[in-house]
């Protein structure tokens, strides 16, 4: 990678994604780009920003030759929970912005990144230690549209060439973006309100145990996977991907360690349920780790710690 065009930019990995990669590429060499001037103004200012609809085609490619654009990290996404509410136009987006990456990757002989996601698996997935491969028959359209892009992105490799890799990323959780409407949501937003408030209030029930990742890890895994050696690729398009499991109660304990009057009670969404009993408790991510040494550095107590300490000093809580 040497040019890098961000799309989604704004989004909850977009918008840590951005200053990670300048810090690795060069802040003139990674162009950010969403639909409204909607970051933070360090981020804007301290490289190439574009407004960017990423449906429309031809303002991307003029932007990718404007800047001389190698890759392409694809965050454009409706999430799960938001999804669900108007899944033709989740599909649409999606889709959309996906299937422009690639046409514009397969002129140029360009790379594109797009995130997969277990909300790609589905109720008959084994759903423990889940395969690299086996059933997916998501029941989302946030689901569907993330196996049909893993589908269209080994397609666009086979059939034209094009460097097409990504994550089957798990919830992520970020102490500097606020959630965006998927199903793992809960997993920041109890942090804030143990911190705030003391008290949080679950949607998702005891013992649904799903897979998560902080976001310092999800990071570090984009650009290692696509600075891995293609010869050792194998799946290339769909990797899982993971570095814990855990259930609310079991999240609630960690905090508790720190904040001892942290209370947490349940007050279910049956559809953000109805979605993560659909998915798995965990998954198998052998293959990364074969395949370009995959391996998380945080798991949850260690994940805890940081989010305490640094959503504290961002609330003004420090000390109390």
């Amino acid at each position: 990678m040497k040019k890098i065009l961000i799309i989604g930019a704004a989004g909850q990995i977009g918008s840590e994604l951005i200053p990670y990669l300048r810090k690795i590429y060069g802040d003139s060499n990674v162009v950010a780009s969403d639909l409204h001037n909607n970051l933070p103004c360090n981020v804007l200012e301290s490289g190439p920003y574009e407004i960017l609809d990423a449906l429309n085609g031809k303002k991307m490619q003029e932007i990718v030759d404007r800047y001389d654009i190698d890759t392409i990290f694809n965050l454009v996404a409706v999430l799960s929970a938001k999804g669900e509410a108007n899944p033709v136009l989740a599909w649409q987006i999606n889709m959309g912005a996906l299937f422009n990456a690639l046409e514009i990757s397969r002129e140029t002989k360009g790379a594109v990144f797009t995130p997969s996601s277990i909300g790609a698996f589905g109720p008959t997935t084994p759903a423990d230690h889940t395969p690299q491969d086996t059933v997916m028959r998501p029941t989302t359209i946030y689901g569907v549209s993330k196996v049909a892009a893993e589908l269209l992105g080994d397609y666009y490799h086979l059939k034209f060439g094009v460097d097409a890799r990504g994550l089957r990323y798990p919830g992520i959780i970020s102490n500097v973006t606020l959630p965006g409407g998927g199903t793992t949501d809960y997993a920041v937003e109890i942090y804030y309100e143990a911190i705030q408030n003391k008290l949080y209030k679950c949607n998702l029930s005891a013992g649904t145990y799903l897979d998560m990742m902080y976001m310092p890890d999800a990071l570090r895994a984009a650009v290692e996977l696509m600075e891995a050696d293609p010869k050792r690729l194998v799946h290339r398009n769909c990797f899982n991907v993971t570095a814990m499991s855990f259930d609310p109660e079991m999240i609630a304990a960690s905090i508790r360690k720190y904040i001892p009057e942290f209370r947490m009670e349940y007050h279910i969404d049956h559809i953000k349920q109805a979605i993560a009993n659909s998915w798995p408790n965990s998954m198998d991510d052998s293959s990364a780790r074969e395949e370009w040494d995959w391996k998380p550095e945080y798991n949850l107590e260690a994940m805890t710690i940081d989010m305490l300490e640094k959503l504290k000093i961002k609330l003004g809580k420090q000390g109390c």
